[in-house]
């Protein structure tokens, strides 16, 4: 008689393990079903959200849950910020380009100014040595800045009140004057009368402006006629009352107004 392979303990010898089965396939059924359906406590939800927050920064510039995208929304903030930084960053380089510019243009400026200083100071000594020379220094001051140098000759001197015919006595002090600026013939020279702020009463003049412009004109004919300077390098202006240096309510202030002052500009006056 054959033999028969030996059956395993609780095998399909006991039926009622099958039975036992089905009950907690049912049971854990039920226990998905109760899990589904239950709903979260948000307070207790939000308070461990806020404890992340306190504590790994995760939550910080952007959404308030999980359930909002914060990783996505908290990535896209720091990137943003990563963008301003770079871009600030940029900008200061930039500025500092710009900066560092402007102070070596200002640097360039500043040196050019000090190089026209230095002729007109060097023009000026040139002058002045001169005119002690020629023995005139106490009839004319002399002064300078970067531009030009200028020799400033009292109108009391050069003229009668009221006239823009040149003084006899005053003649040969301009004659002086003319051949010491013969020297710098190259030079362009401008002449410009000034007066004081009392009206023109003359009949020849209807106002100060036509008597300053007159007794500028009158010094332009004398170093005309009288010097080998070029006319055409010479400019002449009347400027009024309109510029005076001194005070115009005392008599020595007014005396200081009536003059005729003589521009020399050199060959850096127009850089």
């Amino acid at each position: 008689m054959a033999r028969k392979k030996k059956e395993p303990d609780g095998g399909p010898g006991q039926p009622w393990l099958g039975t036992f089965a089905d009950l907690m396939n049912l049971l854990l059924c039920f226990f998905v079903l109760l899990f589904a359906s239950s709903s979260v406590d948000e307070n207790k939800f939000d308070e461990i959200a806020a404890s992340f927050t306190s504590t790994f920064s995760i939550f910080q510039a952007g959404s308030t849950a999980i359930g909002d995208g914060i990783l996505i929304s908290n990535g896209v903030s720091q990137l943003n910020q990563l963008d301003k930084y770079i871009n600030s960053t940029g900008a200061m380089a930039e500025n500092d380009q710009d900066a560092e510019a402007f102070d070596e243009q200002q640097s360039q400026l500043d040196n050019v100014e000090n190089m026209k200083l230095e002729k007109s100071e060097q023009l000026a000594e040139q002058i002045e040595e001169a005119m002690s020379e020629n023995h005139i220094s106490d009839k004319i001051d002399v002064e300078f800045n970067s531009q030009y140098v200028q020799l400033t000759l009292k109108g009391a001197i050069l003229f009668n009140p009221g006239s823009a015919d040149i003084s006899d006595s005053i003649v040969p002090t301009l004659k002086k004057v003319g051949k010491i600026l013969e020297k710098y013939a190259k030079y362009e020279i401008e002449i410009e009368g000034h007066t004081d702020n009392v009206p023109e009463r003359s009949k020849n003049f209807a106002n100060n402006d036509e008597l300053s412009s007159a007794r500028a004109l009158s010094v332009f004919y004398f170093l005309a006629q009288n010097t080998s300077l070029d006319p055409a390098m010479i400019k002449h202006t009347g400027r009024g009352e309109y510029l005076p240096i001194a005070d115009n309510s005392t008599s020595e202030g007014r005396d200081r107004n009536r003059r005729v002052e003589i521009k020399i500009y050199h060959e850096l006056s127009n850089y």
